[in-house]
């Protein structure tokens, strides 16, 4: 509680009585913890389970202990593929293409130069996302280049960092 000194009261009156401004106590949020995978246990006729009577049944001799398993991450598997499609945005005057490159060759756009040397999919039982390892370099001496993987999904991730230029990886087409 936190009293104010000389505060107006509930009624008007204005003395030495103290008003007191309850301040609630918040309680912060618990951590996520991590949760194990769902999986499917099959459950079997009460004929086949051989089960005894409440009755018949004794205890073990042991407690036994049930260590939980932490859960298993998810094998992302990537398939290559043999082109790719990028987006390419010209931000100075508004020109927007998506240019189709080959791997294994490049693609002029303006003063850049783009060398696809992979690109890259996910298969179709896992999430959609496509990544290409690109070469980009610009034919002003002074300007930034980009060199490693962009990914479709996650643009910001890695990205050419040109101030005339902008260039996404759209996909991977076989």
């Amino acid at each position: 509680m936190l009293g104010v000194q000389g505060a107006k009261a509930p009624g008007g009156f204005r003395g030495g009585a103290t008003t007191f401004l309850v301040l609630g106590a918040f309680s912060m949020p618990a951590l996520a913890q991590p949760i194990a995978p769902i999986t499917a246990t099959p459950l079997l006729a009460p004929s086949v389970q051989q089960q005894q009577p409440p009755a018949v049944m004794q205890a073990p001799a042991q407690p036994q202990e049930v260590t939980p398993s932490a859960p298993q991450p998810m094998q992302m598997r990537w398939l290559p593929q043999g082109s790719a499609q990028l987006q390419v945005l010209d931000k100075v005057n508004a020109q927007n293409s998506v240019l189709t490159v080959k791997v294994g060759q490049g693609a002029q756009f303006g003063s850049l130069n783009i060398q696809v040397q992979a690109c890259d999919t996910h298969p179709p039982d896992q999430p959609q996302d496509s990544a290409a390892y690109l070469t980009i370099t610009d034919s002003h001496a002074d300007a930034p280049g980009f060199r490693g993987w962009m990914l479709a999904n996650d643009p910001s991730l890695s990205m050419l960092e040109h101030p005339v230029y902008d260039v996404r990886v759209v996909g991977c087409k076989a």
